[in-house]
């Protein structure tokens, strides 16, 4: 037995095994689409129905190989998922807890979209959906955009200032009162 194998506690035959190859084959292929959490791959191996040993084996090689770090993961989705999907900090949070990632790892990486980042995505959001509510009453095109930023997780209050902000920008004159 090599110096590695003790180490790793893995023995030729479990190592060279033809399911902990077909394990780590299907981590590496998923992983090559993109970064996944460890519960992500663990459930992909439960799925296929990869034995738990098997499966806590070829997680625990690709944790020292250094091929996932849920903290990594969380930082990267959080900003992908902001930048490009305008996701707000509230439902980047649902999505990380989905994953599995850890809830104080998750708020570290949430923590790092800032108020004003978050404000001018929710603009962003609207002003790209301005068009499409342009041939309704004020009242539709508030409750359309409001629901448009509540589907991405911002809160009411926020999406409602911003919607109203947008709106008095393009020219809606008689805006309806805050009892929306």
């Amino acid at each position: 037995m090599t110096k590695r194998e003790e180490a790793s506690g893995e023995t030729p035959t479990v190592r060279d095994a033809p399911e902990v190859r077909r394990a780590q084959d299907l981590c590496v292929r998923l992983l090559s689409v993109r970064a996944r959490s460890r519960t992500e791959l663990r459930q992909a191996l439960a799925r296929k129905e990869v034995e738990e040993e098997v499966a806590e084996l070829v997680l625990g090689r690709l944790d020292r190989a250094g091929l996932i770090d849920d903290e990594a993961f969380a930082h990267e989705w959080v900003a992908s998922r902001h930048n490009h999907r305008g996701l707000s900090k509230r439902a980047l949070a649902d999505e990380l807890r989905r994953k599995g990632v850890d809830s104080s790892v998750a708020a570290e990486a949430v923590a790092a979209v800032d108020e004003d980042s978050e404000l001018e995505r929710a603009r962003d959001l609207v002003r790209r959906k301005l068009s499409s509510v342009a041939r309704f009453d004020d009242t539709t095109k508030l409750r359309r955009l409001v629901g448009v930023l509540a589907r991405k997780g911002y809160p009411e209050g926020m999406a409602v200032r911003v919607v109203r902000e947008e709106l008095s920008r393009d020219g809606a004159p008689g805006l309806p009162d805050d009892d929306f």
